[in-house]
């Protein structure tokens, strides 16, 4: 089965062939690090997570570059609110995007350039966009240099617009401008704006625009061409389709796959710190368990959008505490662990048809089902296919428990696990001596302690089993 993926730029789903046999190419655009992350922001990191991982489980040899922009408008204006130097500032956030990565089992990028250590790249890129008459410098004397976008006559081209109904570029005064449509390439220093922020060039001492750096830095580590780009709904214009016109302007062909995920929402609205509605990475996991947080922004379609709200969040919590239920009793219940991977053909279906993540985790679903039935009839043979099928989808969701990314992700708290099984299996041990006495009010005193410390205990047929409870 083929892999197919919609294409923004063709608005339609393409089959996947990658530029060479066997390799693919990802570059995604990463955080603006202006302030902490939501999850609108790491939506993205999570989709182009598991398409990595899905295009790994295929055999491709995956190279994925997600940028860091480290110098920015904004950065420079919130650094100077708080009082701090934008470095310092930009470097804060970044940190606390690497920390939503790993509460979120996201793996890192292959590379993660930042914007302020490619400016000979960017130089480059311009000065070759002004010999090809598609940018020039301004004639006011500030420094600024702009694309020309009515000298690309396939500007446009991306998000479907044309050039004459578009809304003048906001990212620079338009003094300089020859069509208030051109977009900043280069921006001029400016008097009060730190020196550090600014770089020479033939134009004068400025620093680049923000379109400028990701086609600068896709170019350095993937090549003139190569296959996927992605980023949030919300890049495709202008960011994206500024990324285009000016890497093709410059005689480059860019990216053969566009993909866009949708918002996280909040009472309809896109997520976003403008709108104060951002709920931050940080503080979910404080409330709900990562891997939780994780399926609720893998499981809906990425090119759907996700309203966030508690009820969704504890939805997220509730399916993650069945699938893990089964995983412990499928693997207390066989006497050898299962080695093999298998995937259900529906699953690979359903992640080949543009990651259909709904359907799939739908399989998913129903393979957990077929599992409970088996282990009811004591059926093993079944309970242990069924255990490899869940424990390798889960793999490529990234929310397989025993991936030790998850270890990772909770600071290496895991260490602790062998005494505390160690500890409760010894008070389940000494209820069922209780039991045996018939001191059923000790038993219950047992039971009564685990539960207050949030340990949920569960008689069957073959034993007590215990799990924590959804409160702990």
């Amino acid at each position: 089965m083929t892999l197919r993926l919609y294409d923004s730029a063709t608005r339609e789903v393409r089959d996947f062939v990658p530029l060479e046999p066997g390799k693919v190419s990802i570059y995604h655009c990463g955080l603006t690090v202006q302030s902490a992350p939501h999850l609108g922001h790491i939506r993205k990191e999570v989709v182009f997570d598991v398409l990595r991982r899905w295009l790994a489980v295929q055999g491709y040899e995956v190279t994925v570059i997600a940028n860091v922009t480290d110098i920015d408008d904004k950065i420079l204006s919130k650094s100077a609110q708080a009082g701090v130097p934008w470095w310092a500032h930009a470097y804060h956030f970044e940190r606390e995007l690497h920390d939503a990565y790993a509460a979120l089992g996201c793996i890192p990028p292959t590379y993660e350039p930042r914007a302020t250590g490619h400016i000979p790249e960017m130089l480059e890129l311009v000065a070759a966009l002004i010999e090809r008459g598609h940018a020039y410098p301004a004639t006011d004397g500030s420094g600024d240099v702009y694309f020309d976008v009515k000298s690309w006559p396939a500007y446009g081209e991306l998000s479907g617009q044309k050039v004459d109904d578009m809304e003048p570029a906001a990212d620079a005064d338009p003094r300089g401008k020859r069509d208030p449509r051109d977009f900043a390439l280069w921006k001029g220093h400016k008097p009060k704006e730190p020196w550090t922020a600014s770089w020479p060039s033939p134009w004068g001492r400025g620093r680049p625009g923000w379109h400028l750096e990701c086609s600068a830095m896709a170019g350095k580590y993937l090549g003139d061409t190569f296959d996927i780009h992605g980023g949030g709904l919300d890049l495709r214009f202008p960011h994206h389709e500024n990324e285009l016109a000016q890497s093709r302007a410059a005689g480059k062909p860019f990216a053969r796959y566009w993909m866009h995920n949708n918002w996280v929402t909040a009472a309809g609205e896109k997520m976003s710190k403008s709108l104060g509605n951002g709920a931050l990475v940080s503080e979910v996991v404080k409330h709900y368990p990562p891997r939780a947080v994780r399926m609720y922004l893998a499981a809906p379609h990425y090119r759907s959008a996700i309203e966030f709200s508690d009820d969704s969040l504890s939805e997220a919590t509730a399916s993650l505490e069945r699938i893990d239920s089964f995983l412990d009793r499928a693997a207390d219940a066989l006497s050898e662990d299962v080695s093999t991977v298998v995937l259900p053909d529906a699953f690979v279906e359903a992640m080949n048809d543009d990651l259909g993540t709904p359907k799939a985790f739908a399989v998913l679903y129903e393979t957990i089902r077929d599992g409970n039935s088996a282990l009811n009839a004591r059926d093993l043979e079944t309970v242990s296919l069924r255990l490899a099928e869940v424990r390798a989808m889960l793999d490529v969701f990234g929310l397989n428990p025993a991936d030790p990314i998850w270890d990772r992700a909770s600071g290496g708290g895991d260490q602790l696990e062998p005494i505390v099984d160690a500890l409760v299996e010894r008070l389940i041990n000494d209820r069922a001596e209780a039991k045996q006495a018939r001191d059923y009010s000790r038993a219950d005193e047992i039971r009564n302690q685990l539960s207050a410390l949030g340990i949920e205990l569960t008689d069957t047929r073959d034993g007590t089993t215990w799990s924590l409870s959804k409160q702990a």
